[in-house]
């Protein structure tokens, strides 16, 4: 009858250090539980939107950019215009003092030294004054050289703000 009991106890022993390396395990789980529950935790990424919600959304966000969009365009026309103006102006300019470069008649008209038209008599003045003539000439020259590349530059400023313009109308 020892026997019986004997294998009862040691099998009664053997469940208590089960149940004992069970607990030990549930133990070092039940530990981490907060951070799992963290981890597992599901997040919203996209919320769904009924379409009347979305819809009045947009004609919200269209209604506020219009007139921004409108200001914005106005502002472009009247910069361009201005822009234009000034282009008129240096072309204009520029064929005023390309007619005046041209402007030498028989009466021996030539340009004075202030840069307004005049009569200058050559005769008895001698090679100097007809020296300081060709120098005069040849500065406007080039300065009507550098007012046409001035109005060519100006233009194309022009096109480039227009192109920039419509890439960041188009790109909104």
């Amino acid at each position: 009858m020892a026997n019986p009991l004997a294998d009862c106890v040691s099998s009664l022993r053997s469940s208590n250090h089960l149940l004992g390396n069970s607990i030990s395990i549930l133990d070092s789980s039940v530990n981490d539980f907060s951070r799992l529950a963290k981890v597992l935790q599901t997040t919203k990424h996209f919320e769904l939107l009924p379409s009347s919600a979305l819809s009045a959304a947009q004609s919200q966000l269209l209604s506020s950019l219009v007139p921004e969009f409108n200001n914005l365009l106005l502002r472009v026309e009247t910069h361009l215009d201005r822009l234009e103006r000034r282009e008129q102006a240096l072309i204009a300019r520029c064929e005023l003092l390309d007619g005046r470069l041209s402007l030498t008649g028989e009466d021996g008209e030539a340009m004075r030294e202030d840069g307004g038209l005049g009569r200058k008599s050559l005769a008895g003045e001698g090679d100097g004054s007809r020296e300081a003539l060709k120098l005069k000439l040849k500065q406007l020259r080039a300065k009507k050289e550098r007012l046409g590349y001035t109005v060519e530059r100006l233009g194309l400023q022009a096109q480039q703000k227009e192109r920039q313009l419509r890439l960041s109308v188009a790109a909104q």
